[in-house]
């Protein structure tokens, strides 16, 4: 058995158990009981560990991680939301949040399989070690965000059923209102200073490939963009003591509205990062 062999195991072990998983934590809400969604975090901790393996295999076929292909870039975005979900659980018991990560990380596997796993994903004269930096770090402060904004959503369903005084077996399922905005506190501290470093990281990178630390490129605007309205929202929260519903409320909008202008940007302007 060859090692591209051994790579497409790993991934499709990770991919069948990030299929259970997602099915274990929806299922866990429509019969409301917290057992599964706690058989279903140790199942994604199992499909974590199979990404981790299989994104090794993938670098040693392509001979280092600066070479990797778009399958494996999606399995990493897959991997940072298992890997950041996983590390909230030693804060927090929060097992629900998972009916909100699991399918996502699934979302990030399906699309994975979709994707060549041999082709380069980093452009000729890209492929280095800032770069690739630059790329994860930016990735797991996004996944972050993403991530303040699920716990800000489940934070307005539990505000919601606890305002409307109806005690259901539902709002005793859900996590603690305390504990949703924890969630979304540490999201918001520790996603903005990687993204800060991964946007530095590009910056420098660039000032050395392009001659330039800044340039007009549409997405390196979006990312800008992204940085600032975080920033701000970090900023309101520690110095303003903004909290509980405003910046669940507030971390759900700014996300649809920058997933919204992400995808604009996308399909309607050229980049010089299409790879991603």
């Amino acid at each position: 058995m060859n090692f591209e062999n051994v790579e497409l195991i790993f991934f499709a072990l990770a991919f069948f158990l990030a299929a259970l998983s997602a099915a274990g934590y929806l299922f866990s809400l429509l019969v409301k009981r917290v057992m599964l969604a706690k058989i279903s975090t140790w199942i994604l901790a199992g499909a974590f560990l199979l990404l981790t393996a299989y994104l090794i295999a993938a670098a040693i076929n392509a001979h280092g991680f600066t070479n990797l292909g778009p399958r494996a870039l999606f399995a990493f975005y897959a991997w940072s939301a298992g890997a950041v979900y996983l590390v909230l659980q030693f804060k927090t018991k929060t097992r629900l949040l998972g009916a909100f990560i699991g399918p996502l990380v699934l979302l990030f596997v399906i699309i994975a399989a979709g994707q060549e796993a041999g082709k380069t994903i980093l452009p000729e004269g890209l492929q280095s070690w800032l770069a690739t930096g630059h790329l994860a770090l930016s990735i797991v402060g996004e996944i972050l965000f993403v991530l303040a904004s699920c716990a800000g959503a489940m934070f307005i369903m539990q505000n919601s059923l606890l305002k409307s005084g109806k005690f259901t077996s539902m709002s005793r399922l859900l996590p603690s209102l305390g504990d949703l905005d924890r969630i979304n506190h540490l999201c918001l501290l520790c996603g903005f200073p990687l993204l800060t470093t991964g946007i530095i990281a590009g910056a420098f990178y660039a000032a050395f490939v392009w001659e330039n630390l800044w340039t007009s490129d549409p997405k390196v605007i979006w990312s800008f963009i992204a940085w600032l309205v975080y920033g701000v929202l970090l900023h309101q929260r520690l110095a303003l003591g903004w909290k509980g519903f405003r910046m669940a409320a507030l971390s759900c909008i700014v996300f649809l509205l920058l997933l919204l202008t992400y995808i604009l940007v996308k399909l309607c302007f050229s980049s010089l990062h299409n790879f991603v």
